[in-house]
């Protein structure tokens, strides 16, 4: 019989994944962070604060220049569809740099087999969510790879837009004092995709937020101009994960006060049944703001008189420290350390 040195023994230590991609990395959270910081961005040449969109100055205007891709599982869901979802992220996207959305691109990586049926109705609901936002779609690509190659559809938008002079929100200008603002409740968009893909029994109570947020901005920036400090949509990683890259890049805390969150009734009890926090679940209808103290009820009050911001509300306040930290103050008083989201609560979310 073999014995073993009790002293020998020893728990194996959790370490990342470094050699191989995880669906994790993919998260909007901490891995998807180390991602960008180790591999993309230093091969790439780039560095500094990372935004939802890069300003280009071209001539006297300033461009708004952002990408994204949809792999989104399953492709229809309640509140909306992939194509749909493709127009609103890029548009959002755009829009939480300051600048009004005038152009999109679309590109399709097909799957051999695909039903045309299901094809055209992804690009009608394209071309509706486009029409619907103002924003034309004026240019794209096709491309076809054997069965087994995607997922059926998996589509890539790209937008250009122009921001007006004297604006400049950015994940960098968040400071000490400033209100925190969300337009509405969170976490339908995430609960929604997860009830749709699981049959959870959720789905005629939960639907996706998706929808553009371009015309709310832009009546926030009509109302204080300048002292919008920081816009963000809280999309893969949610509020939580949002709210920590905006800490990080501006050097500031976050306190929030968890009585003052959005959270439907539909979305809270799916949370609680699942063990999930709304904080960390996806979005894609609502946005953060960080306004200047002076001007936060002004907001405030502009955001309420559009559909999209009429829920909208203060949910904490910008700090000066300790840098890069958010915290939540509790129901009962208590306060806790809000993290990124660890790993992938819920993959191919968008």
């Amino acid at each position: 019989m073999t014995t073993l040195d009790p002293l020998s023994l020893s728990c194996p230590t959790p370490h990342a994944e470094t050699e191989r991609v995880l669906l994790g990395h993919g998260s909007g959270g901490q891995l998807m962070a180390e991602l960008l910081r180790d591999v993309i961005i230093p091969t790439l040449g780039g560095g500094g604060v990372l935004e939802d969109a890069a300003v280009v100055d071209v001539g006297a205007a300033q461009v708004v220049f952002s990408t994204d891709s949809f792999v989104v599982t399953p492709r229809f869901f309640p509140g909306g569809d992939i194509g749909s979802l493709a127009v609103h992220g890029t548009i959002n996207d755009i829009a939480m740099r300051g600048a009004d959305p005038v152009a999109l691109s679309v590109a399709y990586v097909l799957e051999e087999g695909l039903p045309i049926t299901e094809l055209r109705r992804i690009t009608t609901s394209v071309a509706t969510a486009a029409h619907a936002a103002g924003v034309p779609v004026v240019t794209g690509d096709t491309k076809v790879v054997e069965r087994g190659g995607v997922d059926g559809i998996y589509l890539t938008t790209t937008g250009i837009g122009v921001r007006a002079p004297g604006v400049d929100p950015s994940a960098a200008r968040c400071r000490p004092g400033d209100a925190v603002l969300l337009s509405g409740p969170i976490g339908g968009h995430g609960m929604a995709i997860l009830s749709a893909r699981s049959d959870l029994g959720f789905a005629a109570d939960i639907v996706s937020d998706s929808q553009p947020l371009h015309r709310l901005v832009r009546t926030m920036l009509d109302a204080a101009g300048s002292a919008v400090h920081a816009l963000r949509d809280p999309t893969r990683g949610g509020v939580a994960s949002a709210l920590n890259e905006l800490a990080d890049a501006s050097g500031v805390s976050i306190s929030l006060d968890e009585p003052a969150l959005p959270v439907s009734r539909q979305v809270a009890a799916a949370c609680e049944i699942l063990g999930l926090d709304p904080l960390h679940v996806a979005n894609e209808g609502c946005l953060i703001a960080m306004v200047a103290p002076d001007s936060a009820d002004r907001v405030l009050a502009a955001m309420r008189r559009r559909p999209e911001g009429v829920t909208a509300c203060a949910i904490g306040r910008v700090g000066d420290g300790p840098t890069g930290r958010v915290t939540v103050r509790t129901l009962i008083g208590s306060s806790r350390v809000l993290d990124m989201l660890v790993g992938e609560q819920l993959p191919r979310i968008c």
